[in-house]
């Protein structure tokens, strides 16, 4: 089934595409069809998914998936958390707003934190009962990056029972404990149940 995803994150497009590919999705990303960015303006990650998949269903006129996610640091009162991609100010990079965690958290030695992801399904833009699946990711953070895989906070964001950042975990790994990957699984298994029933 082709369905849009509702971000211009090549990241997240490789990591959902391989987390789908077993429900038989085939995943295109709003990018790849000249889609605008719908507005996150939402309080929560769950009401920032809605309105991405409603955006790029309505423009697609196809079915969409979407999620917000990011990362939630305990000292900081839960920020990032929806703002985490912009958490340097719009159009930050990576670099940007890990260099604005860190100046943050200086007085802290691996404060605790989690990643957070909504996803969502719907079948059109009108989607009245659309399918969520939520899931955390706990660890904590670290002043020096370690690792070359992941994307974002990945660096910087460790796993203490592996004694790994996000980012020194293979793509196949990560994609079976992250955030993301439990959301997707739930998603799946929402999906699963539909398809079925």
């Amino acid at each position: 089934m082709k369905a849009v995803l509702a971000s211009n994150n090549s990241g997240k497009l490789t990591e959902l595409s391989a987390l789908l590919a077993p429900l038989g999705f085939d995943l295109v990303s709003q990018a790849e069809l000249h889609l605008t960015s719908a507005e996150e303006t939402g309080c929560t990650f769950v009401e920032n998914a809605l309105s991405k998949a409603r955006h790029a269903s309505r423009l697609a006129a196809m079915p969409a998936i979407a999620d917000d996610s990011g990362i939630s640091v305990d000292a900081l009162g839960g920020a990032p958390g929806v703002y985490s991609a912009r958490f340097a100010g719009v159009g930050a990079t990576d670099a940007d707003n890990n260099n604005k965690l860190l100046h943050e958290l200086v007085e802290f030695t691996h404060p605790a934190a989690h990643y957070f992801c909504a996803v969502v399904y719907l079948a059109h833009a009108a989607d009245p009962a659309p399918l969520i699946a939520t899931a955390r990711w706990d660890g904590e953070i670290i002043a020096a990056p370690r690792g070359v895989n992941g994307f974002g906070y990945d660096p910087y964001f460790l796993l203490p029972d592996l004694c790994l950042t996000a980012a020194e975990l293979t793509p196949e790994h990560k994609n079976k404990i992250s955030h993301r990957a439990r959301a997707v699984a739930e998603l799946c298994r929402q999906l699963h149940d539909l398809q079925d029933g």
